[in-house]
């Protein structure tokens, strides 16, 4: 299997959001066209993705997700809320 580079979310040149205009099936040659809106998890950078990523691993757990990243609680803390308000949620004030 060739290797495949990661879908672009936001514009190159003025940083907005993307959307997807086309589809295709490599098996089958089948193409969709169309206007398709990217899951809300797209909007995020690939740090957040990957701060989400140890999130999920350590079940939620900000103690050890600091851990494991070598971060403070509160350093944490700021990147799950930067995640939660990128995703369009309100966030708690401490």
């Amino acid at each position: 299997m060739k290797k495949r580079a990661k879908m672009p979310t936001v514009c190159p040149v003025c940083g907005e959001q993307l959307i997807v205009t086309e589809l295709h099936c490599e098996n089958c040659g089948t193409t969709i066209k169309g206007r398709f809106i990217l899951d809300e998890l797209l909007k995020l950078n690939p740090q957040q993705l990957m701060f989400l990523k140890v999130f999920i691993k350590n079940r939620g757990n900000l103690s050890d997700v600091q851990k494991e990243l070598g971060i403070s609680y509160p350093t944490a803390r700021n990147r799950l809320d930067d995640i939660v308000a990128t995703l369009g949620y309100e966030t708690r004030s401490p």
